[in-house]
Parts: structure tokens; C-alpha cells; sequence
């Protein structure tokens, strides 16, 4: 059994090879059975949640990831999020290697976030503004730079130190424009104004994004909230927009879908498609290149991803070892 650290597990993981390969597994077929959640608090009050993600496919490969949400980590100072992931041989059970289910994680939901807006996002979007600053906040641009063509990047978050320190991060890394929105709500609804894309990657369980900020045109990717309880755009946003999902759990899991459909400002049967119907051809993503009509992608995440990220892993690794 391998054991693929955070810097093993990152290398094989380029949005250039990873956005193409979450396209190509969502058009196929795998068995993807329901998450198991449990809620988790400990004396001192703690709170957290334990998921459990199994996905196996016909490509012989099965895997089974772990990952522990504590969103109280961010006071001190640590990542709200931490997984590992354990992939087998489908056709036997034998275990065949450990990986850090946290890159894993981040780079998956940045590549889905990406592929979301390859299908609908305007084809001359070139303003990405990032909620957030945690781990799949940090990869956005790159992810999102791989389908369009993004020049200018914006971070806000609640803490304004936070992103001035990823605007910092984002600049030494290349993206010479990269800033941090002026803080508080009013610096939040003038940069979401600004924005063709808006992508959330939080933990937040009271909205953020308020729909009258968003401009004609506009692409909003909700990637952080996953349970009935967090929401990150408020019911509004949903309104005049053509809305798609990553798989049908995001209509039961997601706080930002219900609250809408309570709202009447979206009804279930009216979501256009998920990635697997826009992925296979069966529905269309953004009518026009450039049209002025709103999108908006609500995603909750899926073992599928892990999977696929976790084949790509081991097959770069198996493919460097028979050199």
C-alpha cells in the first residue's frame, strides 16, 4: 500500500489535466451511493461533521475518502477542513494506496468549480471575485484561469487580514493585479457589482452574496455550503437566473437551494441540468458566449470527484514507475 503525501498527492493534479478528466467521469457512468453525515460535539463545545464518501467505477478502481468539518478551527488558526483518502482495487478489495484527502479535496472542488463555468460562465469573463480565503479559495484563479480567460482577481473575506494576505500570496505567485476588496459588506457589494464571476468557497451559514449586486451577465459559484444549515447567497440570487446543481444530493443538502425554494424565487423542477447532463450533451450550459443572462452553479461536492483525482494520482505514479 502507497502512501502519497500532501506534495505526492498535489503534483499530478494540474487544473489542465484534472478539469478534463472530472469532464470525462461525469459523462460516464460510476456508482456514487448517498454521503453518510454525523454531527459531531465534543464537551467543550466543539463542533464538527465526519463525512464519508465511497465512489467506485468501471475503470476498476475504488476509494473512499474521510474528511472532518470544524468550522471553529479558523479562530485558531487552523484549516476548517481535513481528509484522507483511501483508494482499492474494485475488483478485489486490496487496498493500493493512502492519499491526503485534503489537497484531494481542494483541487477536486476548484476543478468542478472550473468546469461549472466552462459551461457557464460568459466566454470573455475576466473578472473572478473569490469569497473566502481557506484552501480551495487559494486555487480559484488557476483553477478558473484553465477555462477562461481571467485577468483581473479580487478576494474578500470577513477577516480583511485574511485577504490581504491571499491578494499578497495571489501576486507572488503571478497574478500581478491580484487584490483584496474593501472590507465589510459595503466593499463586498461593490466588488460583486464588479464581477463576471462570482465564486464562494466558505463556511458560512448566513448569506453573503444578496442577488440585486449581481450584474447582468454574471456567473455565481456557490462551492462552500453542503448541508441545510450553511448558505452563502440569499434567496434573491436565485431569481431571474438559470441555475444548475452538480448532482441531485445538492437539492436536499443545500442551505442556499432550500432557502430559495421556501423563497418561491426557484423551484426544483425549474434547475436546467447537473454536470452530468451538461457534461454528456443532454442539456445546455449559457445560451450565448456573450449573453446577458445570469448563471448560477450550487455545488455540494461528490465522491466521483475524489476518485477521479485520486485515479489520476495513482496512474501518474504507476505510469513514472514503469520509466
Amino acid at each position: 500500500m502507497k502512501h502519497f503525501d500532501a506534495a505526492a498527492t498535489r503534483a499530478p493534479l494540474g487544473f489542465e489535466r484534472l478539469v478534463p478528466a472530472l469532464r470525462a467521469a461525469f459523462a460516464a457512468e460510476a456508482q456514487v451511493p448517498p454521503r453518510h453525515v454525523h454531527a459531531i460535539e465534543n464537551a467543550s463545545g466543539d463542533k464538527g461533521a465526519v463525512l464519508i464518501m465511497p465512489a467506485w467505477s468501471e475503470a476498476g478502481f475504488l476509494g473512499i475518502k474521510t474528511i472532518n468539518i470544524f468550522p471553529g478551527n479558523g479562530a485558531r488558526g487552523l484549516p476548517g477542513l481535513h481528509a484522507t483518502y483511501v483508494l482499492y482495487d474494485a475488483r478485489t478489495g486490496v487496498p493500493l494506496a493512502l492519499m491526503d484527502g485534503d489537497e484531494l479535496t481542494a483541487h477536486r472542488t476548484a476543478a468542478a468549480s472550473a468546469l461549472g463555468a466552462s459551461f457557464l460562465a460568459r466566454g470573455d469573463a475576466q473578472r473572478l471575485l473569490v469569497l473566502g480565503t481557506g484552501r480551495i479559495a487559494r486555487m480559484l484563479p488557476a483553477a478558473h484561469a484553465s477555462v477562461r480567460p481571467i485577468e483581473e482577481v479580487t478576494v474578500w473575506n470577513h477577516r480583511p487580514e485574511g485577504a490581504e494576505a491571499l491578494a499578497a500570496q495571489w501576486r507572488a505567485q503571478g497574478w500581478a493585479g491580484a487584490r483584496a476588496a474593501a472590507p465589510g459588506p459595503e466593499g463586498l457589494e461593490a466588488a460583486v457589482r464588479q464581477a463576471d464571476i462570482v465564486s464562494c468557497a466558505t463556511l458560512a451559514t448566513a448569506p453573503l452574496v444578496r442577488g440585486e449586486w449581481l450584474a447582468p451577465g454574471s456567473h455565481l459559484d456557490l462551492i462552500g455550503s453542503f448541508t441545510p444549515a450553511m448558505r452563502e447567497a440569499d434567496a434573491q440570487c436565485f431569481a431571474h437566473a438559470r441555475t444548475f446543481i452538480d448532482t441531485p444530493e445538492a437539492l436536499t443538502k443545500a442551505g442556499d437551494l432550500l432557502d430559495a425554494i421556501a423563497a418561491g424565487t426557484l423551484r426544483a423542477e425549474a434547475v436546467q441540468g447537473t454536470l452530468a447532463a451538461l457534461c454528456r450533451g443532454e442539456c445546455g450550459g449559457r445560451t450565448r458566449p456573450d449573453s446577458d443572462e445570469r448563471t448560477v452553479f450550487k455545488a455540494v461536492g461528490s465522491a466521483l470527484e475524489d476518485l477521479t483525482a485520486a485515479t489520476l494520482v495513482w496512474q501518474s505514479s504507476s505510469a513514472a514507475a514503469s520509466l
